[in-house]
């Protein structure tokens, strides 16, 4: 009995590792192999023009170059203020997560709308709002100018997208349309949901209003999912700007929205340095790691388990 006991869970064991693999093959191959082939390419010189000698061993080179190099603390700066839309982000995607928990009619058709931005193409997005923040035929300066129009006022809508001043706060506007009705929404809808209403009962008893209902019940209860959204949306926010850099602006400005991505982008497969790409890569690999396990510490105590 208990031989044929250890057949099949030895059976069972090897079906799971046999599902298992498929994934940690693929892990292997298309993660793992190529994070270790970007850290000794940010030791090496690489001449993908000049054949037959391609790779050269440069030491940390590529690291020294990075800490004189004007234009990366430049981009480093923009990937930062471009971050300063993380959290009006944050705030409407709680706000609307707690219009959208209440028991209005319709309820999941402003949901749907609301989430649709966060599924749609980014290029058909992107091109969308480039149309929108044209400074000549664009429907945001027109309607500004109309505004004018009407309050006799000589307004003039600017330059939004050509503009050193205006380029970083137009893709903030977009970022924010785009992010608040996204994942983050749900998230808090879920949390919300999730809070007992037996607290709600208690706190109404007390005389609570509905603002010391939300910041003694609602905020507390939700603080693990706003801890994982903050921590999720940092990173993401350094590892953004590509996409609307790529298809809007082209980096510019005079670099003006060029992020560390899009600088990564163009030393790797712009400029063929890709021993200097990987350097920024791990650059920016150990500021995520640093920044992330610093707020897991300082602000972590802040998050009510229960």
């Amino acid at each position: 009995m208990k031989s044929f006991e250890l057949k099949d869970t030895t059976k069972e064991t090897l079906a799971g590792y046999g599902f298992l693999m498929p994934n940690f093959i693929g892990f292997i191959i298309f993660t793992s192999l190529p994070v270790l082939a970007s850290l000794a390419l940010s030791f090496m010189k690489v001449d993908l023009i000049s054949l037959p000698k391609v790779f050269a061993f440069i030491g940390f080179e590529n690291f020294r170059q990075l800490v004189t190099d004007p234009y990366f603390w430049k981009y480093c700066w923009n990937t930062v203020v471009l971050m300063g839309a993380i959290p009006f982000s944050i705030a409407g995607s709680l706000i609307l997560a707690l219009a959208l928990n209440q028991k209005i009619k319709g309820v999941v058709f402003f949901r749907t709308i609301y989430f649709l931005p966060s599924i749609c193409s980014g290029v058909a997005i992107y091109v969308l709002w480039r149309l929108i923040y044209n400074s000549d035929f664009g429907v945001l300066n027109t309607l500004i100018l109309k505004l004018g129009t009407l309050l006799h006022l000589p307004l003039k809508g600017p330059n939004w997208l050509t503009d050193e001043a205006w380029a970083k706060p137009a893709l903030m506007i977009m970022n924010v349309w785009q992010s608040v009705g996204g994942y983050n929404m749900i998230l808090y809808l879920a949390a919300l949901q999730g809070v007992p209403r037996d607290l709600y009962e208690a706190a109404e008893i007390d005389g609570a209003n509905n603002w010391q209902k939300f910041w003694a019940v609602t905020w507390p209860q939700i603080s693990p999912t706003t801890f994982f959204i903050a921590t999720m949306s940092i990173i993401g926010g350094f590892q953004a700007g590509f996409d609307p850099a790529y298809i809007m602006t082209g980096g510019g400005p005079n670099g003006a929205t060029t992020t560390i991505i899009y600088y990564i982008y163009n030393n790797a497969f712009q400029w063929q340095q890709m021993g200097y790409a990987a350097a920024i890569s791990w650059f920016l690999f150990l500021v995520i790691f640093v920044i992330t396990l610093i707020k897991w510490k300082v602000f972590g105590k802040l998050v009510h388990y229960y």
